[in-house]
């Protein structure tokens, strides 16, 4: 049995310690935001937070993260960065198919809280490892300068 703290809930899993902690949240949890793209940590959709910092879930073992804070997409409402983020999305009509947005989100929100205002190279760098098949990373990068602006300044 596994003990691990999601977005302000201690949940106990009986899985193997090596389950990819993707698996615990989507097949355990009912957690179904982070998403399974490539498997090996390289495309992004499957990002959560560990003790605040993005992380690959598909590639993250559970036994590796008990008794750390995971935070998902379904937490993002109850967090004052991610709501800022999830309404610039909407206002920037960032998604198309939807399948990468919540490791985006998740991402970017990562990003604004380790670097409040950041420049378009910080952004681009911060978010080189998400993958959008869609292509819209114009909008992406406008959505997270639409958040830091907003999250540093009060304005829009």
């Amino acid at each position: 049995m596994t003990r691990i703290q999601v977005n302000g809930q201690a949940k106990d899993v009986d899985v193997p310690e090596d389950m990819p902690l993707l698996w615990v949240l989507r097949d355990e949890l009912g957690m179904t935001g982070a998403k399974f793209g490539c498997g090996m940590a390289l495309c992004g959709a499957c990002t959560v937070h560990v003790d605040g910092q993005p992380a690959r879930a598909c590639m993250t073992p559970v036994g590796a993260v008990a008794g750390q804070v995971i935070s998902t997409i379904e937490g993002m409402a109850a967090d004052r960065v991610g709501q800022v983020v999830q309404q610039a999305w909407i206002e920037n009509n960032v998604a198309q198919c939807g399948y990468c947005q919540a490791g985006q989100i998740m991402t970017a929100v990562g990003l604004l809280k380790s670097t409040p205002a950041p420049t378009e190279q910080q952004i681009d760098e911060a978010m080189s490892g998400n993958i959008c098949r869609c292509g819209t990373y114009p909008r992406i990068r406008a959505a997270i300068q639409q958040a830091a602006r907003q999250l540093t300044q009060g304005g829009k």
